[in-house]
């Protein structure tokens, strides 16, 4: 604790504010209240280097956060901050894929790649502001496409290869980027995915594409008509790595909503805010400190890969795999964990629920070098949490953090100063101003609650692409309680301040009249080892009567029975309450999710409730979009009965 980043950061605010705070609790306060102080003083703390002096702190010329201006005048560049920790003595990458053998990247090799990058760009043209989108895999070539085009002050975007057509198409299309990157191919689960038939596509299909570039990754050899080659940008000449200072709020990158019903939002972060709740996050928040190792399970289409590159800023080495989680065995990435050294290591809850599933037990020894544990994209089974601490390590400090592509950040996280409590997340991090609100529209403590954000946040959207007027910005946000933003999360403020996430508030199980949260639902049932996974919906009636069913996936096809049945609805009484027990419980094949790993509840509700499927579901968004059929049959027999 005396030597995390945080009470370093409490003992400077002593020293240098004479501000002094009993405990983290009172820390946080302060940073809610006082919001202008505790930004400016996390600028002087990392030493922001800025071009140009600020004039003001924050600005609100409205009462909208959506109007929120921060470090007015100020110009900074990100990838700048970056390369202040190039060194001989560590990597700045490290690799491995299903393909590749664990490699290093040095500072030097990545400094002199982005250097030909960036400049190849600007002797093309690119400027300030320009788009320059993405479809690559999880690999170190996206690493030096992100902080080239950073570099120069063009604005990012990526996607993953294993995105739908459709669904490349919809968010680049809203952007009209000038350059497209995309590699030939991609490897999965032991399996290569040809994407030379999707970029001719693309290109004929996103005019404004005057730039294609190819990365040749499954065949080096791959060539392309009209299109450059990476390797030849690589070894184009260059004089050095120039960055060109931006305003605060000058767009770093375009993330997108799921885009599971119509079309993804297209959500534009600034590059100031992200520089500043990166430090905040992984220094404090995660305790990531210059020569760690950091790794986050993701792909390129996910927030999370974003949010992984700000290891960098805090004097990190960065991680990379590209592949299957579970291929060619289960323990790859714990392999992979050791191999590489990791310090801090991250998935989505999905993954350690797997873990979990499939009984898998890591030898602690073989991590020695874990600090952390990181887990978010859903809540976290107290189940998972002691799965963790029996079988991975006693002494490891579990972080569970939820925020979102809205913030490219998290609301909620980890702190070195307080306990784990298991299916708890251990505070509300700071200058993030959350409450749970009431029916009434009032914070509430110990009690289910509507999440809000009261304050304004640096890593807000500065706006959604294309949004005219910021109406998609404000009706995602903001209608419901004016000036204040409702994330559509259902979470519990304890009162020793931890937070419990029950899941979306839009899928939540309103039965007669009581709130239920899905992930209470999802912990009882999926801590039955017959049970591999489970979702569960609320179909109300027109009647004003409404009916739950409950739907798992077996681990072993064809064994749920009455016996099962009868013990799962056993598991949900006793654990909850007899609201939680469903009408029915069905066997599917498999549960539907994202791109991103999260359950489609809302998609699969609309779908049994008789909504058109194409409506209720993107199927390019999907992980799995075969899983819908089971559900689409479903309506149709009923309907026809």
């Amino acid at each position: 604790m005396e030597q995390s980043n945080l009470k370093k950061y409490m003992d400077w605010l002593f020293v240098k504010k004479g501000l002094f705070f009993r405990d983290y609790h009172d820390l946080w306060e302060w940073s809610v209240t006082d919001t202008e102080d505790f930004w400016e003083t996390l600028w002087h703390y990392f030493q922001i280097k800025s071009h140009d002096t600020y004039f003001e702190v924050l600005r609100q010329t409205t009462g909208d956060m959506i109007h929120t201006e921060w470090f007015t005048r100020a110009t900074l560049n990100y990838a700048e901050h970056i390369f202040r920790h190039k060194t001989r003595d560590r990597p700045a990458l490290v690799f491995q894929s299903e393909r590749h053998a664990l490699m290093e990247v040095s500072w030097a090799t990545l400094e002199q790649q982005v250097a030909a990058v960036a400049t190849w760009l600007r002797k093309r043209g690119i400027q300030p502001g320009d788009r320059v989108a993405a479809v690559l895999p999880n690999i170190p070539q996206a690493v030096v496409a992100f902080l080239a085009t950073n570099a120069v002050g063009a604005v990012w975007s990526s996607c993953s290869p294993d995105f739908g057509q459709a669904s490349i198409l919809d968010r680049f299309s809203q952007i009209e980027p000038r350059v497209l990157i995309m590699a030939d191919g991609y490897q999965y689960n032991g399996r290569e995915f040809d994407k030379m038939p999707a970029f001719r596509e693309l290109l004929a299909e996103l005019p404004t594409v005057t730039l294609p570039v190819l990365v040749p990754y499954l065949d080096e050899a791959t060539q392309l008509e009209g299109t450059v080659s990476w390797e030849d940008i690589l070894h184009s000449p260059t004089h050095g790595l120039d960055f060109e200072p931006m305003p605060f709020a000058h767009p770093i990158w375009v993330l997108y909503s799921s885009g599971t019903t119509g079309k993804p939002k297209a959500i534009t972060h600034s590059a100031g805010g992200c520089l500043l709740e990166h430090l905040k996050a992984l220094a404090f928040h995660q305790n990531v400190k210059p020569g760690d190792r950091y790794f986050w399970y993701s792909t390129t289409g996910w927030m999370m890969w974003n949010y992984s590159l700000a290891s960098l800023l805090v004097g990190a080495t960065l991680v990379l795999y590209d592949g299957a989680p579970a291929y060619p065995a289960m323990p790859v990435l714990w392999t992979l964990a050791e191999k590489a050294r990791i310090n801090h290591f991250g998935g989505g809850a999905a993954y350690f629920i797997a873990c979990r599933k499939a009984n898998l037990s890591v030898p602690s020894e073989r991590l020695k070098h874990l600090i952390t544990i990181g887990s978010t994209g859903s809540p976290l089974t107290p189940e998972a949490y002691e799965w963790i601490y029996q079988n991975v390590r006693k002494d490891v400090w579990l972080i569970s953090l939820s925020g979102g592509t809205d913030v490219c950040s998290a609301f909620v996280g980890g702190n070195p100063l307080l306990p784990v409590y298991a299916g708890e997340i251990q505070c509300r991090m700071l200058g993030c101003k959350l409450e749970a609100y009431d029916d009434d529209g009032q914070p509430v403590v110990n009690q289910l609650g509507e999440m809000v954000i009261e304050q304004p946040m640096p890593s807000m959207p500065i706006y959604f692409w294309n949004d005219a007027g910021n109406e998609r910005y404000h009706s995602s946000y903001f209608e419901t309680y004016p000036g204040v933003w409702r994330h559509g999360d259902w979470i519990k403020i304890t009162p020793r301040g931890s937070v419990i996430i029950f899941g979306r508030s839009d899928a939540t199980l309103n039965r007669g009249g009581v709130r239920i949260g899905t992930a209470e639902v999802y912990s009882a049932v999926e801590s039955i080892a017959e049970v591999r996974d489970s979702l569960v919906v609320y179909i109300e009636q027109e009647d004003g009567s409404g009916s739950m069913p409950l739907f798992v996936v077996m681990k072993e096809p064809g064994t749920l029975d009455d016996d099962l049945r009868q013990r799962i609805n056993g598991a949900l009484r006793s654990q909850f309450s007899p609201r939680h027990v469903p009408d029915r419980i069905e066997e599917i094949p498999e549960v539907p999710y994202t791109i991103s790993g999260k359950k489609m509840e809302m998609p699969v509700k609309k779908i049994l409730m008789g909504q058109e499927p194409s409506r209720a579901a993107s199927r390019d968004t999907m992980r799995n979009p075969d899983s819908l059929d089971f559900f689409v049959r479903m309506r149709a027999e009923k309907t026809s009965v």
